[in-house]
Formats: C-alpha cells, sequence, structure tokens
C-alpha cells in the first residue's frame, strides 16, 4: 500500500518551531519540495468536471409516508417561488427566491449553472438588480457567468466611511435594495458601496451551501460528532488536525450548518435565510434589516410585520397550508435526501476505485471529510432514523490558513475556521470554496494550503502524489 511521509514530516516540523517566521519558511519549503513535477510521459491531472445525469439530488427521502409527501412537495414549491414586495421582499435582498441560491444540480442544491434559469442564461443575481424597474447597480463580484453570492463586512464601518478595525462586524450586506421597483413606490434607499469595502480590505463574499441531506445532517446527534473528533487522534495529530466543534452559545450544544457551523438547526438557517437573503420578516426574524444594524428608512417599509407567520386559517382546509413559508423551506430541507454518488464499491471505475484509497489512507482527506455518519433517533420521519449519512465532513470547524481567512467571526468559529463542508454530491458542483472563487476543483484542493492551516500535511501528501494518482483521487471526488 501507498503511503505518505511527507506529511507527517511537515507535520513535525511544524509543531518543532514555534517562530512565525520560522512557520511561513517551512511552509514555503514544503510547497517547493510537494509542487509535483510531471514526469516524462505523464499527462497532467485535471478536473474532469460536473459530470452529467443521472443527477442523483433532489428527491425525497425513503420511506415518506402519503401525508409527510405532500407537505415535502408543497414546500419545495414554496422554495422556488418568487416573491415581491408585497410578499415581503426587502427593503434589502440578495434573491427573491430560495431556488434564485440552491438550484444545482437541482433545486436544493448550491450555486446555479446558467441553464438552471434557461429564460435568463445567467447569473439570476443579474437580472434581479433590475427587476421589476430596480435601480440597483450590478456589484463587481456578480458576474454573468459567475455564482450567486452574499458579501459581508469584516469591520464596522464609522459614519464617516473609514473602517473600525477594532470593531468587528461580520455580518451579510444584501446586494440590492427594492428602491425604484413598481412594487415599492417612494421608497428611495441607497445600495451599499462595496467597491469602496473592497479597496478598504473589507469585503468578504459567500456563495451558498447545498442542502441535500439537511435532514440527515440535522439527526447527526452530538455524541457521534464528538466519538468521530476523538478518533484517530494520534494521526491526527501527526498531521496538524485539530477541529473542534462549534457551539451555540446558549445551551453549549453543537452547531453545524452554514459555513462555518454557526446555525444550530434547519429550523434556525431557514428562518435566518428568509431574513437575510430574501429581506422578509418572519416569527424568528420578525424586524425589517436595514445596513450596517441600522432599520431602514419606514418609507420602504410596506407590510405589517411579521410577513410571513403560521398561517391558522389557510385558504383551504388542507393542513399543507398551515406552517409559514420557512416552516416550510425546513420540512423539504428535512425531507431532502442525500446525494447519490455515480457508482459504489466495485461498480466503479479502477480509477475511482483507486482514487477512494488514495483520499481515505494515503493522502488521508477522510481524518477531516469523514465520509459517514450514521444519524440518531429522529421523530420526525422514519427515513431518518439509524440511517447511514455519506456526508464526507466531521461537521468540525477547523483553522484553514491565510489564503482563506475571511476575517469573519460566527458563533465561536473565528476568523480563519471554517466547517469542513460535506463533499456529497461534489461530482456535479461548478464553484468551490466559501466565495466560489474557482471552478476548477484541483485548484481547489491546493488553496486548502497555507500557513496556518490544518491541511497542510494532507496537501503536502497530496502534491507529492504521480499525475496519475491525483487523477484517481480527483475521478473519484467527481463521482461523489
Amino acid at each position: 500500500m501507498l503511503s505518505c511521509r511527507t506529511g507527517h514530516s511537515l507535520a513535525r516540523l511544524k509543531f518543532s518551531y514555534r517562530h512565525p517566521a520560522h512557520l511561513s519558511i517551512l511552509f514555503v519549503m514544503s510547497l517547493l519540495l510537494t509542487k509535483g513535477v510531471v514526469m516524462q510521459g505523464q499527462n497532467p491531472a485535471r478536473d474532469p468536471g460536473p459530470r452529467g445525469a443521472p443527477i442523483g439530488a433532489g428527491q425525497p427521502i425513503a420511506s415518506l409516508t402519503a401525508d409527510q409527501l405532500r407537505f415535502f412537495n408543497d414546500a419545495a414549491s414554496r422554495f422556488v417561488a418568487s416573491e415581491g414586495v408585497q410578499q415581503g421582499l426587502g427593503p434589502t435582498f440578495n434573491g427573491d427566491s430560495c431556488g434564485v441560491c440552491h438550484s444545482q444540480p437541482a433545486i436544493g442544491g448550491t450555486s446555479p449553472s446558467l441553464n438552471a434559469f434557461p429564460n435568463i442564461g445567467q447569473n439570476p443575481q443579474v437580472a434581479l438588480a433590475s427587476a421589476a424597474g430596480a435601480s440597483n447597480r450590478i456589484p463587481f463580484f456578480v458576474i454573468s457567468d459567475g455564482p450567486v453570492r452574499e458579501a459581508r463586512f469584516r469591520f464596522v464601518v464609522d459614519p464617516d466611511g473609514s473602517v473600525d478595525r477594532d470593531e468587528s462586524d461580520g455580518g451579510v450586506h444584501d446586494l440590492f435594495t427594492i428602491a425604484g421597483r413598481s412594487d415599492a413606490p417612494g421608497c428611495m434607499f441607497a445600495q451599499e458601496d462595496f467597491q469602496r469595502a473592497q479597496d478598504q480590505h473589507n469585503l468578504s463574499l459567500r456563495i451558498p451551501t447545498p442542502t441535500f441531506g439537511g435532514g440527515l445532517l440535522d439527526a447527526i446527534d452530538d455524541a457521534t460528532i464528538l466519538a468521530n473528533m476523538s478518533a484517530n487522534r494520534n494521526t491526527k495529530r501527526e498531521q496538524g488536525i485539530r477541529g473542534r466543534a462549534n457551539r451555540s452559545g446558549n445551551d453549549g450544544t453543537i452547531t453545524k450548518f452554514g459555513w462555518k457551523a454557526q446555525n444550530k438547526s434547519l429550523l434556525m438557517f431557514s428562518h435566518e435565510a428568509y431574513s437575510v437573503e430574501l429581506g422578509e420578516t418572519n416569527q424568528m426574524f420578525p424586524q425589517k434589516r436595514g445596513f450596517g444594524g441600522n432599520p431602514p428608512p419606514a418609507a420602504c417599509v410596506f407590510n405589517p410585520l411579521p410577513e410571513d407567520r403560521t398561517n391558522y386559517l389557510p385558504a383551504t382546509s388542507d393542513p399543507v397550508g398551515v406552517p409559514s413559508d420557512d416552516d416550510a423551506f425546513t420540512t423539504f430541507m428535512r425531507f431532502l435526501d442525500q446525494p447519490k454518488p455515480a457508482c459504489a464499491g466495485m461498480n466503479c471505475s479502477r480509477s475511482i476505485q483507486t482514487g477512494r484509497q488514495i483520499f481515505t489512507d494515503v493522502v488521508k482527506c477522510a481524518l477531516c471529510h469523514t465520509p459517514s455518519m450514521v444519524t440518531g433517533q429522529s421523530s420526525f420521519a422514519r427515513g431518518l432514523n439509524r440511517v447511514q449519512a455519506n456526508l464526507f465532513s466531521d461537521l468540525l470547524v477547523h483553522h484553514m490558513g491565510a489564503g482563506l481567512r475571511d476575517d469573519i467571526s460566527q458563533g465561536n468559529a473565528g476568523p480563519d475556521e471554517f466547517r469542513t463542508a460535506p463533499l456529497w454530491g461534489l461530482g456535479q458542483r461548478i464553484f468551490f470554496l466559501h466565495d466560489g472563487r474557482t471552478t476548477d476543483l484541483l485548484e481547489a484542493i491546493r488553496q486548502h494550503a497555507s500557513p496556518g492551516s490544518e491541511a497542510n500535511g494532507v496537501i503536502a501528501c497530496f502534491q507529492a502524489l504521480s499525475e496519475q494518482q491525483k487523477q484517481d483521487l480527483l475521478n473519484f471526488l467527481r463521482a461523489l
């Protein structure tokens, strides 16, 4: 069996030298030593790209009752429904439906491809800037063939426009306002100046996280996560891996949703997104948002609050109409099944089988990207109870170093810490890393290495592979 010694050596060196300058020198040396020279006769490894059909995602979990399936289908239709000001959009927003952000490769996924919106033919945020007559400028980081994005400010901006680097912000600053829209008469509300934020080194970007298998993630109990964290402790220590759980500041339990595992549950995740991304008030977030923690102009608030609520008297006697929209979104994500890989076991090509062995035993990616965990006993549905969730994540946060640092703290996760991104469904994703900076899976892997990253040892192992071994690993990942 192949073995990688480079990562172990790097980890030992890393902990032998305490001075930051020594760490930086060692990091550069490790990259130079492990850059991976293409030998004569070898083709350079390359990302094979998103795989095509079958999609293998977007379906409900097994064993739903007929009534549960009706609630799921109703929730799915609400998930993609576009909303205007009268339904609660704005005053600030990033999208007008959940489907704008979560549609690749199926509803519930991540940032869309161009063909996800064939009538638009481009990133849907481009058209949203001027929808219904709105007067928004398109931010420089929103491009036709790029990902859907949200913006966060790292630090608070003072009234004079200067950045106070002693006071963290970290919150979402929506891209657009409803000013100028035909359904928002009299609203005057200027956009944020994102170019200035970029020039002041105060801008951090995010792309949507996939919601496939959300109910399974919700059903993994804390004891399972902690037991997995303790497993292979010595090997993790050799590699410099020391991930930890993000936790609720109130009850101390583990939080696991979002790029920094900052949200406790699907319920919190959906309600917060409705408020932050669409600007719609709800039972958990009943106040309208402006910018920088300030309320919006009164002339831009058109509806009684909260706008989304339990329908105690639905239009029909059908109980499917009782839940609020964001409660329905929770149901949709809870009953949304995990993505299915392109193949399994011996049905996979030799390259994919070899790639999995390299992933687990050689490069040791699986120390953080745990292939599977078993859910606890769920009362929501039989299909969530004691199920093997093939998430490829430990649901912990890890220091990812200077290269991925975004200076955003959420919960107990600090400026360079991120949740180990679940890799299920990776084979059909287009954009990678928290800010969508690359469409190249090979580059995304390399970006895991930088001064201070817990992944440095693992990436040194990856760089030491032959080009064919790298290709096998990429083929395995694109089969997920």
